[in-house]
């Protein structure tokens, strides 16, 4: 059994104790495989598949050849719908389709934990005792990043939506901010450094541990 431990930091990016994560989300070794056709999924799942473009027996103009096929020293043409001429139709073009993939859940939660684990490893993930903020400034919401040397891009996690922080965090680049319940694959690559507060880690564990509840959409 590996104890992993982290510290956990105040507002003002001083370290106030120490916390112990579940090995079976935070010490999960990495599996490329799992978390690249995670992400693969992912990404194909929000596609909409809606691109449709006519093909030369849908677009509008005659049937017919436009001019003999001899006499005339210009090159042989047929229908004016031909994909070779301006307004004809399209070669090979798409359709809508449905791109989503399936995923067997075990192997979505894997994926989840594999990423977590990561980010504790490379010393990316943060956790901070608390969020909550008096007003819902930009400025103090930077302060707080700027405290605890988020320099780079930032994935806030928090317990519940909270509108405050919300607010303070989406005027800021490179920082996005989610509840942990919908953390997901794409999103942990995308973002350097994870900010957690230690109830959304307790949250995590709770969903995605070998005993976890209901699974996330991921």
């Amino acid at each position: 059994m590996v104890r992993v431990l982290i510290p956990v930091y105040n507002a003002s990016g001083e370290q106030t104790k120490e916390i112990e994560l579940s090995d079976a989300v935070f010490a999960v070794p990495f599996n490329q495989a799992v978390v690249h056709q995670a992400m693969v999924r992912q990404r194909a799942n929000a596609r909409q598949g809606t691109a449709c473009t006519k093909t030369r027996s849908e677009v509008a103009g005659r049937k017919g050849k436009l001019f003999r096929q001899k006499g005339t020293g210009r090159a042989r043409a047929g229908s004016v719908r031909s994909p070779l001429r301006r307004g004809g139709g399209v070669t090979f073009g798409p359709k809508p389709r449905d791109y989503s993939q399936t995923m067997p859940k075990k192997m979505r939660r894997l994926a989840i934990r594999c990423m977590l684990s990561a980010k504790v490893e490379s010393g990316e993930l943060k956790v901070l005792e608390g969020l909550e903020l008096k007003e819902a400034k930009t400025k103090e919401m930077a302060g707080l990043l700027a405290a605890l040397g988020m320099k780079s891009s930032a994935l806030v996690a928090i317990s519940h939506p909270d509108e405050k922080v919300i607010r303070a965090a989406r005027n800021i680049p490179k920082v996005k901010t989610t509840p942990a319940s919908l953390l997901n694959v794409v999103d942990l690559l995308s973002f350097n450094t994870l900010l957690m507060t230690e109830a959304a880690v307790r949250q995590v564990e709770m969903l995605w541990g070998t005993r976890g509840g209901a699974d996330a959409s991921v």
